[in-house]
């Protein structure tokens, strides 16, 4: 009440000075301001100003649109906005009579603490407003020693941006390149380039030393966000590492979580604790330490509940030690109201064996967690790098060709390879010697009639004593005794070659950091008018944020993934040497199955091929998802660009594209392999920006939101194995036929990697309730242009219809891949258009629009 008083007051005094000045007797412009509410955060109202920049008049000194006196907030009421609270004020502007129309705001934050500006909508007339759609940090000026800048939701072309807004437009993105020099503060919104610096810690000492990536011949690599720490001690070219849990790197204030969100990701990953820390205490009390005895205790120790009586006293003091202090209270919270379990994952879910046939392990290569790696095979037998052969000849798999020669099978593009060897074997010696198993892998499939596809033989590979020589060993299909029980040990070593490559080449790689360049390049070269900016914007949200956390707790030295992945120190240095052959146009889905050999150019498909075969899952929902993205893509470009030329000479997009090509990914910039298309023309820019945001929406999807449905069960995606495969006549041998499953179990990742492996997938796989879908914006108010609002909704439309389409597949039963023996159907490319939020956790289905977990 108080305050209600003193805004009156402070308005009334301004009023009269207004008049004073000669101003207009009556307010020009009212408007709403609308912030998000955050505990501990001082109140806006007491210390913000906002002043407007006109449009259509420029101040004759500065070259800036006309600046109008400040305005302060009033009358706070407490609302809600797409289910997050916020509190909306009042603003009134007095302006001069030749002020025009806004274009642009400065908000001053006199405060001590920032808080979270969602939007400013402004009423120019009885029938026309003007909508800031901000969702941006505002700290206090006192830090950041100028105002915050926000333009209106009109997009413009450089060359058609109004001249009262030129100046500003230019300064504010020099201002976001900064000057490259010193440590970023946490209020500075800079945004500039540096390598992989920052996974090492030699200051440990040098088993935590880790080479850099980026910028050097020996090892290629994506740029990250700069964020300029001190040098270790050790390494004058390794940046330092926080004490602590390493929330706190530096991200730019718009590219970070928002509060909901954050906390949602705290309190996920201390529930994943929770049930990391659970099977771990309960292992000490059954005097079971390293290894899961049985696949019963192993389901019964991970999905079913446990007497928290007996475990809750453990549980607290062994997880106080494990996370920061000032979490403890959640810490309680989740310990309290936790059923201490995992879900059980639908791998298992009906048939608790179902992943251990041959039909599943076939099918999850075109339907599971990494579906675009299996590719045909062009000639038999399989050669590898340096012209090396195969092992794997013709007698190996002609009885199960159908009546083929192997031959003939390659020629009708029936036999297709998982290929885990080339790349994996310039590393496995030194991998190994890390006390680890680890085979390279080679797995050849047959395409039946129906059009699933049936294992024909593995090979796998250790380093020989020569130079280049190898030992191999090659495993086939066998449904009875010992040779059944060998060849699921086989299969189990592909499956953690396949898991490795899923989790840091596929998902990290290209996706989280072939993705990060693009969006500095963009915050620095691309205006907030721009349209491709709009565009472009909400496939970036949280990327930067989730990025620095993954190197800041995931890929760093003795990190959880060098903890649980086969290649241990060498993941990050090995995804390097994959970079080299990286290709961003062949990122696009069609150029991608074109290269595999799975599908044909066919100019008469929207997609512009045809599959091979149609009972491809993600090929076939990728697809159909890719067309959508394109048709509004296509569309989109062509409203702002009438022709080619005005591409050409669009000085931002080709600012934009020279620094994502010559600087973001600048070990790529020699274009001779084409990597690149040339931003010469309206299709080649719907193309590049189709792929990008494919990368970002879809691909991240079907990548990342089934891993705990698959690898949720570990036997089904392990990790690393600790023993190799027996070889007859041995005393591992004997071992092994007295009993298959104990040996198996011993081969496998023990209790404490699984479980924390699996703790760690369960957070990576959940939606969170801020999520924003393929087809949807979190504001209706992105842009004020109907025309392309009308383009927008019939995008969602054509989702919708993908929707359908993939619901009929799932439903006929004819097409075998949709959900295998396992009944596990296929929705990881589902955009589930109708999901505003409302669904989180482990869904399995929805496109986010960016790589935002």
């Amino acid at each position: 009440m108080l305050q209600d008083c003193w805004d009156n007051l402070r308005q009334k005094v301004i009023h009269h000075l207004n008049l004073l000045a000669g101003y207009e007797t009556q307010p020009v412009l009212r408007g709403e301001v609308v912030v998000y509410r955050t505990s501990g955060r001082s109140n806006p109202a007491k210390s913000t100003a906002i002043s407007l920049y006109s449009i259509t008049r420029a101040d004759e000194n500065t070259g800036f649109g006309k600046l109008s006196r400040e305005a302060s907030l009033r009358n706070g009421k407490k609302t809600k906005h797409d289910g997050v609270e916020t509190t909306t004020y009042d603003v009134v502007f007095y302006l001069e009579a030749d002020f025009g129309t806004p274009g642009a705001i400065a908000v001053k934050n006199r405060g001590r603490r920032e808080f979270l500006l969602k939007s400013v909508t402004l009423e120019v007339s009885e029938n026309r407003s003007v909508h800031f759609d901000c969702n941006s940090w505002v700290y206090p000026i006192i830090k950041t020693n100028v105002d915050r800048l926000f333009f209106a939701n009109t997009s413009y072309l450089p060359s058609q941006t109004p001249a009262a807004l030129q100046s500003l437009r230019q300064e504010e993105l020099a201002s976001l390149r900064g000057n490259g020099r010193g440590e970023r503060k946490e209020w500075e919104r800079i945004y500039d380039y540096d390598r992989y610096n920052d996974l090492g810690d030699p200051d440990k000492g040098l088993h935590h030393e880790r080479p850099i990536l980026g910028g050097t011949r020996s090892y290629p690599y994506p740029r990250r966000c700069r964020t300029g720490r001190p040098l270790s001690n050790q390494d004058r070219a390794t940046e330092t590492r926080k004490k602590i849990i390493n929330l706190d790197f530096y991200v730019p204030p718009d590219d970070r979580f928002s509060p909901v969100k954050l906390s949602e990701f705290i309190s996920n990953s201390i529930r994943a604790i929770v049930h990391f820390v659970i099977p771990e205490v309960k292992s000490v009390f059954e005097g079971s330490i390293r290894n899961f005895e049985s696949f019963g205790q192993m389901r019964k120790d991970l999905y079913s509940s446990h007497r928290r009586s007996i475990l809750e006293g453990v549980v607290m003091e062994k997880l106080k030690a494990l996370v920061p202090e000032e979490f403890i209270k959640e810490v309680v919270r989740v310990v309290k109201e936790n059923p201490l379990k995992f879900p059980i994952p639908e791998v298992i879910a009906t048939d608790e064996n179902a992943w251990m046939s041959d039909e599943e392990f076939g099918r999850e290569t075109l339907a599971g967690l990494n579906p675009a790696v299996i590719r045909c095979l062009e000639r038999f037998p399989p050669v590898g790098r340096g012209g090396k052969v195969s092992s794997i000849t013709a007698s190996h798999i002609e009885k199960n060709l159908e009546g083929l020669s192997a031959d003939q099978a390659v020629e009708l593009r029936r036999i297709f390879i998982l290929d885990h060897h080339d790349y994996i074997m310039q590393y496995l010696r030194r991998i190994n010697e890390q006390g680890v198993c680890v085979y390279a892998s080679r797995t050849l499939l047959f395409l039946r009639h129906d059009q699933t596809l049936k294992p024909l033989a593995i090979e796998l590979s250790l380093p020989g004593d020569g130079k280049g020589a190898e030992i191999n060993r090659v495993f086939l299909p066998a449904s009875q005794g010992g040779e059944r029980a060998l060849w699921q040990l086989a299969k189990t070593h592909v499956a953690v070659n396949d898991s490795g490559h899923h989790q840091l080449i596929s998902h990290w790689l290209h996706t989280h950091a072939a993705v990060e360049p693009f969006i500095i390049a963009t915050r620095r070269q691309l205006s907030a008018m721009h349209p491709i900016y709009k565009l472009l914007d909400p496939h970036f949200k949280d990327t930067m944020h989730i990025n620095s956390l993954a190197r800041s707790i995931l890929l760093n030295a003795g990190g959880i993934l060098e903890m649980t992945m086969f290649p241990g120190k060498f993941a990050l240095e090995m995804s390097s040497a994959i970079y080299r052959n990286w290709r961003f146009r062949e990122q696009a889905l069609p150029l991608d199955l074109l290269k595999r050999g799975i599908a044909l150019e066919d100019p008469g498909e929207p997609s512009g091929v045809r599959l091979r075969f149609e009972d491809y899952p993600y090929a076939i929902d990728g697809l159909d998802v890719w067309v959508a993205i394109k048709t509004w893509v296509t569309n989109y470009c062509a409203y702002f660009y009438p022709d080619d030329r005005s591409v050409a000479s669009d000085v931002e997009i080709q600012s934009w594209w020279h620094e994502v090509r010559t600087i973001g990914h600048g070990d790529k910039r020699n274009d001779e392999d084409g990597c690149w298309l040339p931003l010469d023309s309206v299709a080649n820019l719907s193309q590049t920006l189709t792929t990008l945001i494919w990368i970002a929406s879809a691909l991240h999807a079907s990548l990342n939101f089934g891993q705990f449905a698959y690898a949720g069960y570990p036997p089904n995606r392990p990790t690393r194995c600790r023993k190799f495969i027996p070889h007859e006549g041995t005393p591992e041998f004997a071992e092994y036929l007295r009993d298959p499953d104990k040996y198996f179990l011993e081969m496998v990742p023990d209790r404490f990697t699984t479980t924390l492996g699996l703790a760690l997938i369960e957070v990576l796989s959940g939606h969170t309730a801020d999520e924003v879908y393929l087809g949807q914006r979190a504001s209706s108010e992105w842009t004020d242009d109907s025309h392309v609002l009308h383009m927008f909704q019939q995008f969602g439309d054509d989702l919708r219809k993908v929707e359908k389409r993939i619901e009929e597949r799932n439903g006929n039963r004819g097409l075998k891949n949709r959900c295998g023996p396992a009944q596990v159907p296929y929705t990881l490319l589902y955009p589930d258009t109708s999901n505003l939020g409302a669904e989180k956790g482990v869904t399995g289905r929805g496109i986010p629009n960016s790589v935002s977990i």
